[in-house]
């Protein structure tokens, strides 16, 4: 199965009950998000507008949640969509958060991208279009997608189970 269907090898995983009860989750229908440059350049940090809205790359082993263990929701840090979990995220030691699937169907895009003379899968926000990272398949970890969603740190915000609860 190509990664490019948008739908991944196995079921997405359920929203949690606090996010879809607010509306808020994957699961909810909301306009895409339409900004201008200068718009985005006054929300994000220089950082944020690099890797986000221009498709760069924090360097490894540097981000915030490269190696975090928290329990929660991984969101977009540009427009607060739900993306990524932590019951998918696993060490890969590649410097990068690392998951094996998105949080539910539809939540991200994927786009050919032949940049610096390789042959790799954009991942992007599906609401923002921003920026995530780039998502491999067949490198043998042993997760139930056989994927390696590889994200930068910049482009999440985790927002932990303890702090949703409250």
């Amino acid at each position: 199965m190509s990664i490019f269907s948008n739908r991944p090898k196995v079921s997405p995983v359920t929203a949690p009950a606090a996010a879809s009860a607010a509306g808020s989750g994957a699961g909810s229908v909301n306009p895409p998000v339409e900004k201008s440059d200068e718009q985005w350049r006054q929300e994000l940090t220089p950082e944020e507008y690099r890797v986000l809205r221009q498709a760069g790359t924090e360097r490894p082993y540097t981000g915030e949640y490269w190696d975090t263990h928290t329990a929660g929701v991984y969101q977009c840090r540009a427009c607060g969509t739900e993306l990524f979990t932590s019951q998918e995220k696993f060490d890969s030691h590649c410097g990068w958060p690392s998951f094996w699937a998105p949080l539910a169907d539809g939540t991200v895009r994927y786009i050919h991208d032949r940049t610096l003379g390789m042959e790799r899968v954009e991942v992007r926000c599906a609401h923002c279009d921003s920026h995530l990272g780039h998502v491999f398949e067949g490198e043998g970890y042993g997760t139930p997608t056989d994927q390696r969603f590889c994200i930068n740190s910049v482009s999440l915000k985790l927002v932990s189970a303890d702090d949703a609860g409250q």
